[in-house]
């Protein structure tokens, strides 16, 4: 692998392109071990470089800037500035929201153009999915010129909190006498959070990919909570992120997130340690012993464990020690460049980290019993909960990020089928991009180079136990699948909305139908499966089977047990799958005869 060019698969392409579905992944989910996605070095290098650069130097750049502080290389004069917190939010919503920090570029299937968000979301006519069809004055999956103007409007007031000056504060004073650089005014982060529920309500893909999940309360805390009440706050909302992803790994899914995860980053060199995390390869391509020592004891147990000696711990030395585990755990995710490259998340935990438990410590003053109110602590923390409780039992109502499920494994997801010439369709759609496999051939790649390329998506949705499933399903219901174009879901979404973070709510039956509107499939030629994330309490996932042109034809669930015991390509071939329901089956019991 070069600095620009990519490190291919060892394959000859019109060959590799004439072998079965499976096989094909077979070869490619190999591959994956010692390659992971195979990008340039250069795109590792953007990513580097817009993330110390544009994200962070930026960030403090506005906030020292707009907040009479000393420039940026005086970090002793600012790091632990309350506004230069508050403005590190703020900036991070708004890259966020215009599309530029997590969901961005090549590894995210954006190659050319490299952004999404904004291209597709201030301009009339691309998709809107709603997050609930019975919430009046929402009705559509169209953006129109009112969205457009929400949309405008939320960035416009998130520069304005950013641009203007911090305002006294008379319980900041109390606590901190010699402040001098105020807070920012709460009556400025009125209008960016009304404008984000409003928004949000009409279209789920602008609020969740402006994390609106994780922002909103922070900036909620920052307008109403006096001062020691607000970090105490902010405190407790950035355990529960953490506590929350760490308890939603428990089970079986997450150990098979750490060898992918592993094998992608450009800051494991040696092979031999990105096949450790298998068991043995290339035959068996399972999570290894030590696979499963880095999910659930590298993993789970320190993103449990560590934020909540944060929380708890008055002791200096503990605390401290726990800060420094938390900053190699997101230093570590860093140096992943995982596909979704939450990079920027990573970034800001990794200084919310410090700026919280080292800058506003429980010995002096900053312990979470220090709360004014015992019944305010009981209330932040049960908001705080609601969603990832309510998520967990029932994920089908509730996002996986809402849910506090990163990195955990056990997302909804999906599989396309195109038959053969049909992927063209979906340039009828209005949208600023065209299919992934077109832009990477714009962005040189020879056209089989790029078809090949976009089979590594597939193969490494394979070393996930969703995959499996997903696989499985298709197997059974698709004879032709061999002939047929297959792709990666999150890359697909990502050209059609222009964005995806793991979420497979923003492709389901309702995303199908919007892109079905334009495209206009025939019967057959666009097949989907797609799967719930599991719940807590059940031992199955939960597909279904989209016809675009026809609707779900099948539902049906699989046992995750045997999901995650099977190997990627399949070799003994579909996991065991129940189906209990099919439109083939309910058209004969209504005697209209078999689904042609």
């Amino acid at each position: 692998m070069g600095f620009t060019q990519p490190d291919l698969p060892a394959v000859d392409p019109q060959e590799f392109l004439r072998k079965p579905l499976m096989e094909r992944i077979r070869i490619l989910s190999a591959n994956w071990v010692e390659h992971g996605f195979g990008s340039p070095w250069m795109v590792h290098t953007i990513y580097i470089a817009k993330l110390i650069f544009f994200y962070a130097l930026g960030g403090i750049t506005v906030a020292t800037l707009t907040s009479d502080l000393p420039a940026f290389w005086h970090v002793s004069a600012w790091w632990n500035q309350p506004i230069v917190y508050q403005k590190a939010i703020l900036w991070t919503v708004l890259l966020e929201a215009i599309g530029i920090a997590g969901s961005w570029g090549p590894l995210a299937g954006k190659v050319k153009p490299m952004t999404g968000g904004i291209r597709f979301w201030a301009r009339p006519g691309t998709i809107r999915l709603r997050p609930w069809t019975w919430m009046p004055f929402t009705a559509g999956d169209r953006r129109t010129w009112f969205d457009v103007g929400i949309y405008a409007a939320l960035l416009a007031s998130l520069v304005v909190a950013l641009a203007m000056p911090g305002v006294p504060s008379e319980s900041l004073a109390k606590a901190l006498p010699d402040n001098t650089s105020g807070l920012v005014n709460p009556a400025l982060l009125i209008a960016p959070m009304v404008l984000l529920v409003l928004i949000g309500l009409r279209d789920k893909t602008i609020f969740l990919g402006s994390r609106g999940e994780q922002y909103l309360p922070a900036m909620f805390f920052f307008a109403v909570l006096p001062f020691v009440d607000m970090i105490l706050a902010l405190k407790l909302l950035i355990v529960v992120v953490w506590v929350g992803a760490g308890v939603s790994k428990f089970g079986k899914h997450f150990a098979n997130v750490i060898p992918p995860m592993v094998s992608n980053s450009p800051a494991i060199p040696f092979r031999w340690a990105k096949r450790a995390h298998y068991r043995q390869y290339p035959n068996d391509l399972r999570p290894s012993r030590l696979a499963e020592f880095m999910a659930h004891v590298m993993g789970t147990t320190v993103e449990i464990a560590a934020p909540l000696v944060l929380l708890l711990s008055t002791d200096k030395t503990l605390t401290i020690g726990a800060v420094l585990l938390m900053l190699a755990f997101h230093v570590f995710i860093i140096s992943t460049f995982p596909l979704a490259v939450p990079l920027e998340w990573n970034v800001l935990f990794s200084y919310a980290t410090v700026f919280l438990f080292a800058g506003f410590p429980a010995w002096e003053g900053y312990a979470v019993t220090d709360m004014s109110s015992p019944w305010l602590t009981a209330l932040i923390v049960a908001g705080l909960l609601f969603f990832p409780v309510l998520g967990n039992f029932r994920p089908d109502k509730i996002s996986f990020l809402p849910s506090m499920r990163q990195y955990a494994g056990n997302w909804a997801s999906a599989t396309w089928a195109f038959a053969p010439g049909a992927e063209a369709k979906l340039n009828r759609v209005t949208r600023p991009a065209s299919n992934t496999v077109d832009q990477f051939v714009a962005f040189g790649y020879e056209p089989e180079w790029a078809e090949v390329t976009m089979n590594q998506p597939i193969a490494w949705r394979a070393l996930h136990s969703q995959g499996r499933g997903l696989f499985s399903v298709l197997l059974k219901s698709l004879p032709d699948i061999d002939i047929r174009t297959v792709r990666e879901a999150e890359f697909a979404c990502n050209s059609l909305i222009g964005f995806n973070f793991g979420d497979g709510h923003l492709h389901d039956e309702k995303m199908i139908a919007a892109v079905q509107r334009e495209a206009q499939f025939e019967p057959g030629e666009l097949v989907v499966a797609w799967v719930e994330s599991q719940a807590w309490g059940s031992s199955v996932q939960r597909y279904k089977l989209i016809d675009a042109a026809l609707g779900i034809i099948e539902t049906g669930t699989w046992k995750v047990a045997d999901a995650v015991e099977a190997q990627p390509w399949l070799p003994d071939g579909p996991i065991p799958t129940e189906v209990t329901w099919s439109l083939a089956g309910d058209r004969r019991d209504q005697g209209h005869g078999a689904l042609a």
